[in-house]
């Protein structure tokens, strides 16, 4: 209906414009003939130098001797006309239209045609809402229906638990006998609170396509206005839509932007946005009760919104949507994986086991990887080496081999990464190296790769010391080969990650006997608020950089004592780097245990790895993020 709108919208127009162009154009003469006096004009005619004249009501245009146009208007009961012929000159006459259509048109046409451009714009300001230009308080609510492309609960998968509680709400839209009769009532909300990428908005279309019922969707940016009062008139327009549609759900995507705590920021807040959010408190649990009405809406950030929000009566229930387990990336691979073709070397169960921490966006990402890799190579199918290509891709970066490294270059690179593996691989609490390399990827000169046993909940205190040990190997490695004057700026990305541990074991963790058990983050990295940010001492922050650097340097410390005792080890593994360029853990062992290489056939990837990624960059990199347990 709105395609046909535009349509005969711009059909009318046209014909408008057509029409103007017609009743300007009719009968005109030479655009460029020259305005000339009435009494000219007979002199002129008394002189013989009017050749030709076309009479149009009170308009003369005339041509004279030497083809030159001009202009004048008569008196209306002047008749020239005898004596024009009676000199001989040639005299054509317009017919004159009897008012009617086209004279009232060619008076109002004009301001028709404005009215109808502006009523276009600002419809096109409003982005086409209803009630066209004067729809600013219109919801821009969609009711999405099964033409959109229907999902239902058999997509979603590896978030099990957001799943069953989301079930029970389309449970009781399609049955609340079932619970009415126990006296349960039905959730008034539901907010899916989430990492980006985890299935929030994909789980929501999973709740239209499984319960029957109208399903509106909108964004929480499409509240707010320049105008006060514009969001509030669209949240009452939505809820009105709402309850003539009941029983249905309203989902609102991003809420965080019309749901922030109100009176937080510079001057005080928007007064728009709090009038908006006032009204959608109103809506959701005010004097009228919105029976039949479920609101589900998603957020990353649930630490900003309004605390009136989030209280039972207006979003019962608050359901974490995480990134997926081992189980649930499986099935998440297994979901997309589906939807292309693979051979029967893929095995699901070890790219999951591969890619922790990976949210539901990135496996649907890895997967499109792969099948773009195979479809590169003409494959017919996409193999598990194309899965471990796309792997690293999205890991690591693209590998750079056009990147021109001179012999120092690559062999210090080399003694680098083999310090990292080195040490991973002698240290027990450290993850299992998985592949070394020193291709360049992204703006890493070479790589060390971990693969951890299973999903990593915490950290202990003597695996993180450990993980710092591993990372200032690279240091370490190029001081024991070349001396202290050498080193380059590579280590760089080691000595952030390095400091990024070492400071949330000491700031965060309470890991420092001497610190103790304070969390300094806020005071120390001058965060300030009206909640966080307190003030510390000098001899604190003195403290707290000594327990810092102490464990940084117990770790150097520590890679280069391993480095030393191995350093035939080291020394084997750097030159395999250099021979073979990429390694995986297995052939890792055994270039250090100084066993020969097979062919290719031998040299397979094994397992696919988790990123513990410790880059010789070139200049330094980006800073690193130091894991932390979940809360």
């Amino acid at each position: 209906m709105g395609n046909l709108r535009n349509i005969a919208f711009w059909a009318l127009l046209f014909v408008l414009i057509l029409v103007l162009f017609n009743l300007l154009g009719s009968g005109q003469g030479p655009l460029n003939a020259r305005q000339v006096s009435y009494s000219d004009f007979i002199a002129a005619v008394d002189k013989g130098d009017v050749k030709q004249v076309q009479l149009d009501g009170e308009d003369v245009r005339y041509q004279d001797g030497k083809g030159d146009n001009y202009s004048t208007v008569k008196p209306q009961s002047d008749q020239i006309a005898d004596k024009l012929i009676e000199k001989g000159v040639a005299v054509n006459v317009v017919k004159q239209q009897q008012s009617g259509l086209m004279s009232i048109l060619g008076v109002w046409l004009p301001f028709l045609v404005m009215i109808g451009l502006w009523v276009f714009f600002m419809n096109r300001m409003q982005g086409g809402g209803k009630g066209g230009a004067m729809g600013f308080g219109k919801s821009k609510a969609k009711l999405l229906t099964e033409k959109h492309g229907r999902v239902t609960f058999d997509d979603v998968a590896g978030i099990d638990e957001a799943k069953e509680e989301l079930e029970e709400i389309v449970e009781f839209l399609r049955n609340p006998q079932k619970f009415s009769r126990l006296g349960g009532k039905i959730p008034k909300g539901a907010l899916l609170v989430g990492p980006p990428g985890t299935g929030k908005t994909l789980l929501a279309r999973a709740i239209a396509g499984e319960a029957g019922v109208p399903f509106f969707t909108i964004s929480g940016s499409d509240f707010v206005e320049m105008f006060v009062g514009v969001g509030a008139s669209r949240v009452r327009d939505m809820f009105d839509q709402a309850k003539k549609n009941a029983p249905c759900i309203v989902f609102i995507d991003e809420i965080d932007a019309v749901g922030r705590a109100r009176g937080v920021g510079i001057g005080g807040g928007n007064d728009e946005r709090e009038q908006t959010l006032n009204q959608l408190l109103v809506e959701m649990d005010g004097f009228e009760a919105n029976e039949g009405i479920i609101i589900v809406a998603a957020t990353n950030r649930k630490d900003v919104l309004d605390p009136a929000l989030l209280r039972p009566g207006r979003f019962d229930r608050q359901i974490h949507v995480p990134n997926p387990d081992i189980k649930g990336r499986e099935k998440i691979l297994s979901v997309h994986a589906n939807k292309i073709p693979r051979g029967p070397d893929v095995d699901l169960r070890t790219i999951a086991r591969g890619t922790p921490g990976f949210s539901g966006a990135d496996l649907a990402n890895l997967v499109n990887e792969a099948a773009l890799m195979a479809a590169r190579v003409g494959r017919r199918f996409v193999t598990m080496e194309d899965f471990e290509q796309a792997k690293d891709k999205v890991m690591m970066g693209v590998e750079r081999r056009s990147m021109v490294l001179t012999p120092e270059q690559k062999e210090m690179t080399a003694y680098h990464e083999a310090g990292h593996a080195v040490v991973g691989l002698k240290l027990p609490k450290c993850d299992p190296v998985y592949k070394a390399t020193i291709i360049p990827r992204g703006q890493a000169l070479g790589m060390v790769v971990s693969l951890p046993e299973m999903d990593r909940l915490n950290y202990h205190k003597d695996e993180a010391k450990q993980k710092i040990a591993m990372t200032m190997a690279g240091k370490a490695a190029e001081i024991l080969k070349w001396g202290e004057e050498a080193v380059s700026n590579g280590p760089a990305g080691d000595i952030m990650q390095a400091s990024a541990i070492a400071r949330a074991m000491v700031m965060r963790w309470g890991m420092s006997d001497k610190v103790g058990n304070i969390d300094y983050s806020e005071a120390h990295e001058g965060y300030q608020g009206n909640t966080a940010g307190f003030s510390v001492s000098t001899k604190t922050k003195e403290l707290i950089e000594e327990e810092v650097r102490d464990l940084i340097e117990t770790g150097y410390v520590e890679a280069r004592r391993i480095l030393e005792e191995n350093r035939e080890e080291w020394e084997r593994l750097a030159q395999g780097l250099l021979e073979y360029e990429t390694l995986t853990g297995d052939e890792i062992r055994k270039v250090m245990a100084g066993e020969q290489l097979g062919g290719d056939d031998d040299r397979s990837s094994g397992n696919m790895p988790t990123v513990t990624s410790l880059p010789r960059t070139k200049p330094a990199p980006k800073p690193g993020i130091a894991p932390e347990p979940n809360a």
